[in-house]
Order: C-alpha cells, then sequence, then structure tokens
C-alpha cells in the first residue's frame, strides 16, 4: 500500500506541474510551436518512463512479497529461457522506436531554419550580447540593466532581477526569424526557454537557429554557458511586437542611428560629454572597474589616478577602442558609437579627482573608426 501511494503521489505532483510549470516542478510549455513540440515529446517520454517504472517495480515488489521465506517460498534454478529473452529484447525495442518517432520528427523540424523573413546575427561577448538585423544597417548592443544596489543585496530585488536590459531585442510576431549566433572571447549559450531556442555562440564558429513567435510579448532568457566572472549578468530579453510596431521601430534605430553619425561630426560641450560619458561608464566600464574608478585589486586595474586616465590621451584612446591583449579589456570600437566613445574617455580623463582637462571630439574618434576599416 506504500508503494501504491508513493506512485500516486509522484504521479500527482507531475500533473500538477504540468499544469502549474511556473512552480519549478516541470518545463515550461512556451509559446512557440517548436517549443510545444518539445514539452508534448517531454511528457510523453515522462509517462512511457512512469509506465515501465510501474511495470518493473510492480513485478518486483509482487515477487518479493509473493516468493518471500516466510510463506515457505523455495528458490528454483533456471537457465536461459528464450522466449523471455526475445520478449526483453523486443518491448525495449519497441518502446525505444515509439520514442525516436516523435523525437525525430522535433528535431527535423528544429534544425530547419529556411525560408527565413528576417536574419539576425547574435553575438556573445563578455559580457553583454550584439544583435545586428542583416541587410537593414541596425545594429546594437544588450546590456544588464539591473542596478548595483539589488545585486550587492543593499536594496530589495526587482521581479526581473538580473534579467532586464537596456536594448532588447526586438522582432515581429508571426515572422520566421534566423539566429546566427556566434562568440568574440569565449563560449557563450543563448538560451530563450519560451522558445525552446538554446544554441552555444561559439568564436569562429556560426550556430544557426530559428524561432516563430505568434503572439505580442516580453520573453526573458540568459546566457547559460560559465563565461566568466559576470557570466551570471548578460540576460537575454526578446520584445515580440506586431508587425506595424516593428516597422516603426526599426524606421526609429534607423533615424537613430543617422543621428549618431550627424553628431559625431559635431562639436558637443564639455557638459555633455561628461554627463554621457557617465551613463555609458555605468553601463560598459563599472562591472570590472567599478562606479567608484577603484577597480577590483589584483583583478581590475583602477581608472582613477592611472597612468593611462592621466598620461598620454593617444594611449588611452588607443586601449578604449582596440582593448588590450592577455586581458580582459575588451575592444569597444564596435561596441559605441564615436559620440560615446568621446564621452568615455573624456569622463574617464575627468571624473574621481584626474582633472586632465582634456576633451575628446567625436570626430576624433570617428576617424580613427573608420582609418581602422579601410
Amino acid at each position: 500500500m506504500k508503494v501504491t501511494r508513493l506512485i500516486t503521489l509522484l504521479i500527482s505532483i507531475s500533473s500538477i506541474s504540468c499544469a502549474h510549470a511556473e512552480w519549478g516542478l516541470n518545463m515550461p510549455r512556451g509559446v512557440t510551436e517548436i517549443s510545444q513540440s518539445v514539452f508534448d515529446l517531454h511528457m510523453i517520454i515522462f509517462w512511457i518512463c512512469v509506465a515501465i517504472g510501474v511495470v518493473v517495480f510492480g513485478v518486483m515488489f509482487w515477487s518479493i512479497f509473493h516468493h518471500r521465506q516466510s510463506r515457505g517460498a523455495q528458490a528454483h534454478h533456471f537457465h536461459e529461457n528464450t522466449l523471455v529473452e526475445i520478449i526483453w529484447t523486443l518491448v525495449p525495442f519497441a518502446i525505444l522506436i515509439a520514442m525516436a518517432i516523435p523525437a525525430t520528427a522535433t528535431l527535423v523540424k528544429m534544425y530547419d531554419p529556411s525560408d527565413a523573413d528576417i536574419d539576425i546575427q547574435v553575438t556573445g561577448y563578455q559580457w553583454k550580447w550584439r544583435y545586428q538585423y542583416l541587410g537593414e544597417d541596425v545594429d546594437f548592443f544588450s546590456n544588464t540593466t539591473t542596478p548595483k544596489e539589488q545585486i550587492n543585496n543593499e536594496s530589495e530585488k526587482g521581479e526581473n532581477y538580473l534579467l532586464e536590459v537596456d536594448n532588447p531585442l526586438v522582432i515581429p510576431a508571426g515572422k520566421k526569424i534566423r539566429f546566427l549566433i556566434t562568440s568574440v572571447d569565449v563560449i557563450h549559450s543563448w538560451w530563450v526557454p519560451a522558445f525552446a531556442v538554446k544554441k552555444d555562440a561559439i568564436p569562429g564558429f556560426i550556430n544557426e537557429s530559428w524561432t516563430n513567435v505568434p503572439e505580442p510579448g516580453i520573453y526573458r532568457g540568459q546566457c547559460t554557458e560559465l563565461c566568466g566572472t559576470y557570466h551570471g549578468f548578460m540576460p537575454i530579453v526578446v520584445d515580440v511586437r506586431p508587425q506595424a510596431e516593428y516597422e516603426l521601430w526599426l524606421a526609429e534605430m534607423k533615424n537613430i542611428k543617422a543621428q549618431e553619425i550627424a553628431s559625431a561630426k559635431q562639436s558637443i560641450s564639455m557638459e555633455e560629454l561628461m554627463s554621457k560619458g557617465e551613463a555609458v561608464y555605468k553601463t560598459a566600464c563599472a562591472a570590472c572597474h567599478q562606479i567608484n574608478g577603484e577597480g577590483i585589486p589584483n583583478v581590475f586595474p583602477a581608472i582613477k589616478g592611472s597612468s593611462i586616465a592621466t598620461g598620454d590621451i593617444s594611449q588611452h584612446i588607443d586601449i578604449v577602442l582596440n582593448g588590450k591583449a592577455g586581458s580582459a579589456m575588451q575592444a569597444f570600437r564596435e561596441q559605441l558609437s564615436a559620440v560615446d566613445l568621446a564621452a568615455v574617455i573624456t569622463y574617464e580623463r575627468n571624473a574621481w579627482g584626474n582633472d586632465s582637462g582634456d576633451k575628446v571630439e567625436p570626430a576624433a574618434i570617428d576617424e580613427l573608426k573608420m582609418a581602422a576599416k579601410q
């Protein structure tokens, strides 16, 4: 009776988890056709395993009870039963075939990114994502925006703790989106559970995946490959919008890029550069060098009072644009606009008492970026 009750309890828990996946007792069904096929496949395999467990343990416990010594049962010695061997070979084979047919059908669909409406290149960086809309000249980075106070347990954690970004990936509903996933530094993994999409981002290699989300909404994911110190701080947010809203967003992004190009040719005041530079620093630099510019001893160098930020300005510009080989310092030439680069370098040279008085013009940075492309 105890065994029966235990089996009944396990089945009940499984049934509850199907209806309440958010309890964490089962995988989510997801919102796409593929994710729902994956969930259905998961449940088919689960119930097959439950049935096998009930039969195997049922026979085992019945045999233990029925043939116990207290009832006077005598052990029988037998060897080689052809019928039994045929049965225990054919039955598992049939079960595996029954599992393989729906699994193969689902995998074939998952690995077919053909006839996509939109191609997006997803590139992993330590520790952010870059999204490039191929053929649309739209390109931006997505950084976590969870406040440091929440991370350091200095304030109450928000509803989407470590799952919020400044620039979400925006895609239209009802369109097939192909993802070309790669990395520039170490192995990352782009994972959105509601889409049943999880692909490794490998340097020098491009993996393909795809999705087609039928309904607008906000969907969240994370990097699921241990990729360094701040692996837990590179979330994924996908904003699925109706086609008309997506087209408006796309036009707005192109307009913003045009404005950035125009701004790079104009002179910007010191006050504007410092204000913008502080915002850029908090997003792109503070994770390693800290908000106060003092870095982390023996891990990330300080900018406050450093020879880089107070010395030759050309050396400072070079290391921000091109990074530093053999260190965690990334190249920000492609990650930030000319205006953002000029602003953050200006900020670093004048914040925390550095007070160099140096001002970097966006036009100078733009010239260096253009020269590097030639």
